[in-house]
């Protein structure tokens, strides 16, 4: 599988489909209620995509398709969750994919394996992740390197927050202070909103999250956004260097993606992947969606699963580099 990076949405042909099946086709289904699970808080990135796609599934998909935010564990309860529900549709998880591609290597035990206990469905979208900094650092620090000269010389604000531990926006703050040889304190918090409010109210210094988790805390003039992740520049930041144009050789994006329980039926897999392409094809879901910097994207079952693949290889000597351990 090759996704462009910047290409949105390649299956918009879904909707002229799903109209040619009628709707109809998912009425057969003879689901009452359907859950999107989610393991991050209200209001941010994570939850929003959840919503979005659960009002476009329903009737058609289900009556009604609700959103439940079972938070904790760096989002591992709702994996967890999930994985013991019955294969018959009424469960959907929403995960980023970091939840199943790094934690295997910072975990000893998961109450999951990634390869066992889920089927892939579809990607929902991808993102790029900021890096950024608030009323507890001076307003003369205007980029990374700065803030990492800054945290070297003031130790006690050394520090800075991710949506959970053994995140890639965690790894990411980790590979900035270590490629600087700064010790960069690390908070998990319970999706970035929470890192956010922190941020906000000078308890923490930084925060490395999803672009649009920060973007939209802008406009309260507090927060400035000193870098962002992607290979070039984050359309919905434009204004924000890159690490790469800051001389840190540095660059990482993440999907959100969608699965059911193991040992899910083929017809079922199919069912949910193309009411979600569906979803993920409407004009107002792109939009909505881009004004928390995501950008909509959708994929085959097996294109999901053979990037769940690659991203576990890929992570593997980044863990060992940055050497942390859910133990350490």
């Amino acid at each position: 599988m090759n996704f462009n990076r910047r290409q949105l949405l390649q299956t918009t042909g879904a909707s002229a489909l799903l109209a040619g099946l009628g709707q109809q086709a998912f009425a057969q289904a003879g689901i009452e209620t359907a859950t999107i699970v989610t393991g991050f808080a209200a209001g941010g990135t994570s939850d929003t995509i959840c919503r979005r796609v659960a009002q476009k599934m329903q009737p058609d998909y289900a009556k009604a398709v609700v959103v439940e935010n079972r938070t904790g564990a760096g989002g591992q309860i709702a994996v967890g969750y999930v994985k013991g529900r019955a294969p018959d549709g009424t469960a959907i998880l929403q995960t980023p994919t970091s939840i199943l591609t790094i934690y295997p290597h910072i975990y000893k035990k998961l109450p999951y394996d990634p390869m066992v206990d889920l089927t892939p469905v579809t990607i929902g979208c991808i993102f790029d992740f900021g890096f950024a900094v608030g009323p507890a650092v001076p307003a003369s620090v205007k980029s990374v390197p700065e803030f990492l000269a800054w945290a070297k010389a003031n130790p006690a604000g050394a520090n800075f927050g991710s949506p959970a531990a053994g995140s890639t926006p965690h790894f990411i703050g980790a590979l900035l202070g270590k490629q600087a040889g700064v010790e960069l304190k690390h908070a998990a918090y319970r999706g970035t909103q929470p890192a956010m409010l922190d941020l906000l109210g000078g308890n923490i210094s930084a925060v490395s999250g999803p672009i649009g988790d920060i973007t939209q805390h802008l406009p309260t003039g507090k927060v400035r956004i000193l870098g962002v992740s992607s290979e070039k520049r984050n359309r919905f930041a434009p204004d924000v260097p890159t690490f790469k144009e800051q001389g840190i050789d540095m660059a990482h994006s993440e999907w959100f993606a969608f699965f059911l329980p193991a040992k899910a039926s083929s017809d079922l897999v199919m069912r949910v992947n193309t009411s979600m392409k569906n979803a993920l094809a409407q004009k107002d879901v792109i939009d909505g969606l881009g004004t928390f910097g995501l950008e909509a994207m959708s994929s085959t079952p097996g294109e999901l699963a053979e990037l769940i693949k690659k991203d576990t290889a890929k992570w593997a000597p980044i863990v060992k580099q940055v050497g942390f351990t859910a133990e350490g």
